[in-house]
């Protein structure tokens, strides 16, 4: 099962909602990705500053061993997940993380990945899209996938209405609460853990190979 999570903005409890999805479902032994597109002259090999620009590490993936708990992959693995990785890229070319990062989906059964930008490359069995409406900022990229998104997490109380976003296309959007400082949902947690079910019967049944330099991926 792969589980895609975005959100409109930053700021708005990605993280943390990631991270109350896997301290709520233990048994399904995730794997976490957390992945992040750097902007010009930064380096991927580390995420700091960097004029090198060196073409030898455009993309960088690491996994978490528990050294940097207050990262984002840190966090994940704090929260329970089985593996946890963080994978760097300069802004726009995530594509040249896709082999590497097919082989961590097809080593895994439940993943759960934190990004927007994935969504165009892979369809996850699940997107679910992180909102706040106190903060009013809607990204670009966030109105591109939001027909995709199956639920929206909400982590406030605030109304989901944003100047850029026309009506239409939240009339109808399911709505789940997350609130802090858990960020958990149970309805999220018997929707996850069903479809975690369902797909295993489905792989049971389905015998077709796995090729992991297809553009469809079945992950």
């Amino acid at each position: 099962m792969l589980v895609v999570v975005g959100g409109h903005s930053r700021s708005v409890g990605k993280t943390s909602v990631v991270c109350g999805i896997i301290r709520g479902l233990p048994e399904l032994g995730w794997t976490a990705v957390k992945i992040t597109q750097f902007g010009h002259r930064v380096c991927s090999a580390d995420g700091a500053p960097c004029a090198c620009e060196d073409p030898r590490h455009p993309v960088a993936i690491s996994e978490e061993r528990g050294e940097m708990p207050a990262t984002d992959s840190g966090r994940f693995l704090a929260a329970g997940a089985r593996r946890s990785f963080w994978v760097r890229t300069p802004a726009g070319r995530l594509a040249e993380a896709l082999p590497r990062l097919r082989r961590i989906l097809a080593d895994a059964g439940n993943v759960i990945v934190e990004s927007n930008s994935l969504l165009g490359f892979l369809k996850p069995d699940l997107y679910l899209l992180v909102a706040d409406g106190a903060v009013t900022d809607f990204k670009a990229s966030s109105l591109r996938f939001l027909d995709r998104a199956g639920y929206l997490v909400a982590t406030s109380g605030a109304p989901l209405v944003w100047p850029s976003v026309p009506p239409r296309l939240l009339r109808g959007k399911r709505v789940l609460r997350a609130d802090p400082p858990a960020y958990e949902n149970e309805d999220l947690r018997l929707i996850l853990s069903r479809l975690s079910s369902d797909r295993q019967v489905h792989d049971c049944t389905d015998t077709r190979p796995i090729h992991l330099d297809d553009t469809d991926s079945r992950s």
